[in-house]
């Protein structure tokens, strides 16, 4: 997984890991979670793969657009 630099310096997320549909996140407290394009969906994901490359606003947008819509919990 990839750093999540967190710009704003507010934010839960800490990695992400992006592949070609889908987009692993580790939140603080190491919990994990996959997105990909049957769940939340392909713009959904896309997006939040431009906010991680970014490393600012990730957090925000999973929690006023996706908030419980994952594809799976990781171990």
């Amino acid at each position: 997984m990839q750093p999540y630099k967190n710009l704003s310096g507010t934010s839960g997320v800490v990695a992400f890991e992006a592949g070609d549909d889908h987009i692993n996140i580790e939140f603080e407290g190491k919990q994990r979670y996959r997105y990909d394009y049957t769940i939340p969906g392909k713009k959904e994901v896309e997006t939040m793969k431009s906010l991680a490359k970014r490393s600012k606003g990730l957090a925000t947008f999973i929690s006023k657009n996706v908030r419980e819509r994952f594809a799976a919990k990781l171990p």
